[in-house]
């Protein structure tokens, strides 16, 4: 069952691996036939695509945990869209899905791998981050990854970002000590401390980041979601109390450095510490998706969550809204929306 099909759609390609600071030469928005779904898919018309920053690193030909984009092929992520047509039981036109193939306007999903998400709980685009994987990452890494308890002190990088925004709130909701943020600008710290219930932030251009974090948690921390490495995973573990724990998510100040970071310079205070600092994959977390989206979907129906997004408008966009990304230009998820 389908409505008229267009002839074609467009979708972003890689077309060079980027190195350090990706530029818009990278990339190339190209034409691509749209066909009817074969046995056991959908086609979706994609309405948000989500950019994020682990997607600096599939630009690599390197091995990693997720495998590199390919040359002159669709990059995918995260999208939410319209079933257009449905050669898959279970699916109808109509339907919203949540699926991977994100960056182009019509994609051919195998229906294994769509999730039906509904619009009436939360908008569409909120799959994408608050209830998806931006805000299973924050759930999962701060309860189950950093075994949070009532009474830690907590402190957040990049903490006005997707991820960092509900990790703090997420720890004030279940009884934290203390929560403290850092983000890139005075009007983030703002929002940090007005709209999200941070009891404090700073931004770390402001000066050293250790320095900072010293002032705003004079009783040391117990949590420390790191979104950003570098000197801010440095200054965590100077501010750590006897056995902290690190989720370490993200380091996004490293994904564009080509030479390497100095910093961590004092991990010998993980010994006396006792410390635990834990890499994390959302992808391991899956178990706790449905736990995750029920508590979540009532501390957004209570208003005990907020969230923001930045949207950026029109595909032709989504390698600007990329590269602001990795420059620190959204608050909240940064989302590619198509109309």
């Amino acid at each position: 069952m389908s409505a008229a099909l267009p002839a074609s759609g467009r979708e972003w390609h890689l077309t060079a691996r980027p190195h350090g600071w990706p530029k818009a030469e990278d990339f190339a928005l190209r034409e691509a036939p749209v066909a009817a779904p074969a046995e056991g898919r959908v086609l979706v018309r994609n309405l948000h695509f989500s950019v994020d920053p682990y997607m600096r690193g599939r630009m690599n030909d390197v091995k990693s945990y997720t495998p590199p984009f390919k040359l002159d092929h669709p990059m995918d992520g995260g999208a939410v869209g319209e079933v257009v047509a449905s050669n898959a039981e279970g699916f109808q036109v109509g339907d919203h899905v949540l699926h991977g193939l994100g960056w182009r306007e019509y994609a051919s999903v195998p229906a294994q791998h769509a999730v039906k998400v509904d619009g009436s709980i939360a908008p569409l685009s909120a799959y994408l981050g608050v209830l998806g994987m931006t805000g299973l990452t924050a759930y999962a890494g701060l309860f189950d990854v950093a075994s949070f308890k009532e009474g830690d002190a907590v402190f957040v990088s990049g903490a006005a970002g997707a991820v960092g925004s509900q990790v703090g709130q997420m720890a004030k909701i279940k009884g934290a000590s203390r929560v403290i943020g850092s983000a890139g600008s005075d009007e983030k710290v703002k929002l940090l401390t007005e709209e999200y219930g941070f009891d404090a932030a700073f931004n770390y251009k402001n000066g050293p980041v250790a320095e900072q974090l010293r002032k705003a948690a004079p009783d040391g921390i117990d949590v420390y979601f790191d979104n950003v490495g570098g000197e801010h995973l440095e200054a965590a573990i100077s501010s750590f109390n006897v056995h902290g724990r690190a989720t370490i998510c993200g380091m996004i100040a490293q994904y564009n450095a080509t030479e390497p970071s100095p910093a961590p310079r004092n991990l010998a205070l993980v010994i006396g510490k006792r410390l635990r600092l834990q890499g994390m994959l959302v992808a391991d977390h899956q178990d706790l998706q449905q736990q995750f989206v029920q508590e979540v979907a009532g501390w957004l129906a209570s208003g005990e969550l907020k969230y923001r997004e930045t949207v950026v408008e029109g595909i032709e966009n989504g390698v600007d809204a990329f590269l602001g990304l990795l420059r620190g230009e959204n608050t909240g998820k940064m989302i590619v929306s198509l109309g």
